[in-house]
């Protein structure tokens, strides 16, 4: 004598939604503590004379079908000069480096990496 049980789709279907949703929160919030990581400490690095460039940092995420990327960067038209290394200048702040944006990120690699395993642990 068999039983039928309706409702198993449906119930298996809002289950993986549930799932999908709680994943791709999880891989948003990993990524944008990542960013704001990151962008810290790039802006301890980057050079201060008016504030102009580190006013102008900024963080997006951006989704593309199924590829989630964070991006970090600077606005003002000058900041490609301030990075490259090959542009000789002087800093007044004590912390200034060049390429300050792609050190802040490789100082706290491992850190990130904590972040992102922790956040997507949760």
């Amino acid at each position: 004598m068999g039983v039928k049980v309706k409702g198993i789709s449906q119930a298996q279907q809002e289950m993986n939604a549930l799932i999908d949703d709680i994943q791709g929160r999880k891989a948003v919030r990993a990524i944008q503590s990542s960013l704001i990581i990151g962008s810290s400490q790039a802006a301890l690095y980057t050079p201060i004379d008016t504030s102009t460039l580190m006013n102008s940092q900024y963080r997006e995420l951006s989704l593309d079908g199924t590829r989630l990327t964070g991006r970090v960067g600077y606005s003002a038209n000058y900041a490609v000069y301030v990075h490259d290394p090959n542009v000789p200048q002087t800093f007044r702040r004590a912390t200034a480096q060049k390429l300050f944006l792609a050190k802040g990120f490789e100082d706290t690699r491992e850190l990130i990496n904590r972040t992102f395993k922790k956040e997507m642990s949760l």
